[in-house]
C-alpha cells in the first residue's frame, strides 16, 4: 500500500505566454472555470499585478488545472507540422461525442483558438489540434470515459 506521502502529486500544469491574463482567460471561458481566490480581473483600469505575473484556474472543485506564467518572449510551437519548434508539451481535452466536439470546436475558435488539424474523419477517434491564443497546441476529440 502506498500513501500519498510516498510520491509527488501533480499540482498543475503551467503555461508559459506573453499574455498572463490573456491566456488565462482564454481557458477560463473555453472550460468554465475559476480563478484560484486572488488572481481575478482587477476593476477596469485598475493595475494588474497578478496578470503580468502568475495566475491559476481551478475547476468547480477548487482542484488547480492550469497556471500561467508571464515570459517576455515564446516561439510558437510549429506541431503537428514538423517545423522549427516541436509541440514539446500539449493538453488532451475530451468530449462523448461528435457533436459536442462541434460545439466546442466553435467555441473554441470564438475565444480565439486556430485550427492547425482537422481529423473529424477519423472513425476512431476524431479530434481537432489548435494553437490557443499564446500558441500551445490543444487538441479536443471524441473519447469514452476511462473505467
Amino acid at each position: 500500500m502506498t500513501t500519498d506521502q510516498e510520491f509527488p502529486t501533480l499540482l498543475q500544469t503551467v503555461l508559459d505566454t506573453t499574455d498572463a491574463r490573456g491566456l488565462a482567460e482564454f481557458y477560463r471561458q473555453l472550460f468554465g472555470w475559476r480563478y484560484r481566490p486572488g488572481d481575478e480581473p482587477p476593476a477596469a483600469g485598475a493595475p494588474d499585478p497578478r496578470g503580468s505575473d502568475w495566475l491559476v484556474l481551478q475547476d468547480a472543485a477548487a482542484s488547480t488545472r492550469l497556471a500561467f506564467q508571464q515570459v517576455s518572449e515564446l516561439p510558437e510551437a510549429s506541431w503537428p507540422s514538423n517545423t522549427p519548434h516541436p509541440q514539446q508539451l500539449h493538453l488532451d481535452f475530451m468530449v462523448h461525442s461528435v457533436a459536442e466536439l462541434n460545439r466546442q470546436h466553435e467555441r473554441a475558435l470564438t475565444l480565439g483558438a486556430r485550427l492547425r488539424l482537422d481529423r473529424t474523419d477519423d472513425p476512431e477517434e476524431p479530434l481537432y489540434v489548435y494553437a490557443d491564443p499564446a500558441g500551445h497546441p490543444f487538441c479536443i476529440f471524441v473519447g469514452s470515459p476511462p473505467s
